[in-house]
């Protein structure tokens, strides 16, 4: 499969990303992650390897796209959920003992 990375263009197979990364130890994934095999690599590991270029050449959703078009699982980071600060000060009251004044 052709795809661009970087403004780069490479041919990726799913066994020739597979084989790109046998032997590699998976660094912790902290953000977006591939399942390779039976390990979880961090995107931006996974991206290095294959593409040879240096991790700030690219995005994360780059490789995230070329690894999900070969059929491989990724995982994104869920979408935080805001906090209203009218129940974080009311409950910080609550602990503290005080009457919340709203």
């Amino acid at each position: 499969m052709r795809c661009v990375i970087a403004r780069f263009p490479f041919e990726l197979t799913k066994s020739g990303v597979v084989q790109s990364m046998k032997g590699i130890k998976a660094e912790p994934v902290t953000g977006e992650s591939v399942t390779i095999g039976r390990r979880h690599y961090p995107v931006k590991q996974v991206g290095q390897v294959i593409t040879g270029q240096d991790r700030r050449d690219f995005s994360a959703a780059e490789v995230l796209r070329a690894m999900e078009r070969l059929g491989f699982t990724c995982r994104t980071l869920p979408a935080a959920e805001p906090v209203r600060v009218e129940d974080a000060f009311q409950r910080a009251s609550a602990l503290l003992g005080t009457p919340a004044a709203v």
